[in-house]
């Protein structure tokens, strides 16, 4: 089903996880992707050849998404190699790595802000400027998380990260919606990615944790990729400044029991 023949996407953290999913799922759709990865070159490869296996165009690009140089050359080097970006999947981040405020380092706290929010808005920026150049319309989908409002102790990098991530897309929705340009998040909950390492090694682990979630069960990467394949295509061009949650009811939690 070609239902993005002829576009040109870009994902960021795409050599893994939701990442690598939404690549996989783009390209089965019909896009060409490029794949912006940071250090596992042989994984971004890898995903490369699953893209290519369905017939579509693939490239592997190295690059930090919080460098506004780094970003600029990926941009230039897509145009190049496979056209202009039209698709933007933002799945680049870091978790949040269970440390409590005061016991916080400033470079601890940089860095997850750069990675999961000031990238975003790096890559954002980048295409829509391509695209109002080229007056072409787009889609951007930002993977945020449940936590950008449930918030964690030992998160306040990474929830405050996810919560900016969300307004940057609500604001840049009023601001592109003239351009074409539609902009949306995917709040996932609990999924099965090398994120959430120990839930995939550790059965009892993965099962104290699913206790929680009331459809019973992790999520996988690929239902959160099928969601942004519809939100990068015409079925979903009336759809923007959403931020939607896939997490098996996971958030509903929250409250219950206090």
């Amino acid at each position: 089903m070609d239902v993005l023949e002829g576009r040109v996407a870009l994902v960021t953290g795409g050599e893994s996880g939701i990442g690598a999913a939404c690549a996989a799922a783009l390209a089965a759709a019909g896009a060409d992707v490029a794949i912006l990865y940071h250090q596992d070159a042989a994984a971004a490869e890898g995903v490369c050849a699953t893209v290519r296996a369905t017939g579509r165009r693939a490239i592997a690009l190295q690059a930090d998404v919080g460098c506004e140089d780094q970003v600029a050359g990926v941009f230039a080097s897509v145009l190049e190699k496979l056209g202009l970006v039209d698709l933007l999947v933002n799945s680049a981040g870091v978790n949040m790595r269970g440390v409590a405020v005061a016991d916080m380092d400033l470079d601890h706290w940089r860095q997850t802000i750069s990675t999961d929010l000031t990238g975003a808005f790096l890559t954002s920026r980048a295409l829509v400027r391509g695209l109002r150049e080229a007056g072409k319309p787009g889609r951007i989908v930002n993977i945020s998380s449940i936590h950008a409002t449930a918030v964690r102790e030992g998160g306040a990098d990474y929830c405050a990260a996810k919560a900016g991530l969300d307004n940057l897309t609500r604001t840049m929705a009023i601001e592109c919606a003239p351009l074409g340009i539609g902009v949306n998040a995917i709040a996932p909950g609990m999924v099965l990615t090398p994120m959430n390492a120990k839930a995939e090694r550790d059965p009892s682990y993965r099962a104290e944790a699913e206790k929680h979630i009331p459809w019973g069960r992790a999520g996988r990467p690929d239902e959160v990729a099928d969601l942004a394949v519809y939100l990068c295509s015409k079925r979903a061009e009336y759809i923007t400044g959403t931020i939607v949650t896939i997490d098996g009811g996971l958030i509903l939690e929250q409250a219950l029991g206090a």
